[in-house]
């Protein structure tokens, strides 16, 4: 059994069928297990995805951004071990897909063992950079920081900011989205995880929509109707109606989603009552 923390007092338990991995890598504890959605990822407790839900929480996270960019033809990825955001990228026209991972180990496995995502044999040959995925293992932050590379589309994708101390929390704070913002493209766009909108577990969307208000001209939401995640999306200019411009574009977009169409877009645009009224 798993004990996924939630919040305080809030655990979840998953029943293990199979432990396929089970290990320590240099930066976390991860556990690639078969559940009953599958198999699916652990790190450090926390469910970060399954074979039953994947692509809901990926397209999730990259069809809005694909939608709200000028242009879709260099992105960047910071974390997403599984590669699934890298792929969808590619599917929708990009030509140039950096994907930078700190845990090169993680990376590795969910190639190995994982259905979702990139097999081994694509994993190798994105790390020789040979294709339009180019993996690197090396420390997003101090990437984003020193990088001369323009984006169309920077995402960052990363377990859960830590009320104790993490080394990855860095990578939630209004700093590293103001560098994020330094590489966009005209038109790019910034997108992060930015937590769960449950009131009992909304404290990293909150810190994350006001960060993003204070950061980007234009900010957008979208909280996954079958999943338990949202997502924030900003560009450095100003659009007046973001969810417009993505529904109008929808009907073309290279990449075709399963699980978002035109009245998911509408109907997951708004953040949680409580998230809003945390700018008043």
């Amino acid at each position: 059994m798993i004990r996924e923390p939630l919040a305080a007092g809030l655990t979840r338990d998953w029943d293990v069928e199979e432990v396929v991995v089970d290990t320590n890598t240099a930066f976390q504890h991860l556990v690639i297990a078969r559940t009953s959605q599958g198999l699916s990822l652990f790190c450090d407790n926390d469910r970060q995805s399954t074979e039953f839900s994947q692509l809901t929480y990926h397209e999730a996270l990259m069809v809005p951004a694909l939608l709200l960019a000028d242009k879709v033809e260099r992105v960047l990825v910071i974390g997403s071990s599984e590669g699934v955001v890298c792929q969808m990228a590619v599917d929708a026209g990009a030509s140039v897909v950096d994907h930078i991972d700190i845990d090169e180990q993680a990376v590795k496995l969910c190639a190995e063992h994982l259905p979702y995502g990139y097999t081994p044999d694509q994993l190798a040959l994105a790390e020789k950079g040979e294709g339009e995925i180019r993996v690197r293992y090396v420390d997003g932050y101090e990437y984003i920081r020193t990088t001369s590379e323009r984006y169309d589309i920077v995402l960052v994708d990363l377990p859960d900011e830590r009320e104790e101390e993490a080394q990855h929390n860095r990578l939630y704070g209004s700093e590293f989205l103001g560098l994020c913002k330094a590489l966009l493209a005209p038109g790019g766009v910034v997108v992060s995880q930015a937590g769960c909108q449950t009131m009992w577990r909304n404290t990293t969307l909150v810190r994350m929509w006001q960060r993003f208000n204070d950061v980007f001209g234009t900010v957008a939401y979208y909280g996954s109707d079958e999943h338990e995640w949202a997502y924030l999306f900003g560009r450095a200019d100003e659009v007046a109606d973001p969810t417009g411009l993505m529904v109008e574009r929808l009907a073309t977009s290279g990449y075709r989603p399963e699980t978002i169409d035109d009245l998911a877009l509408l109907g997951n645009s708004i953040p949680p009552y409580l998230v809003r009224h945390s700018l008043a």
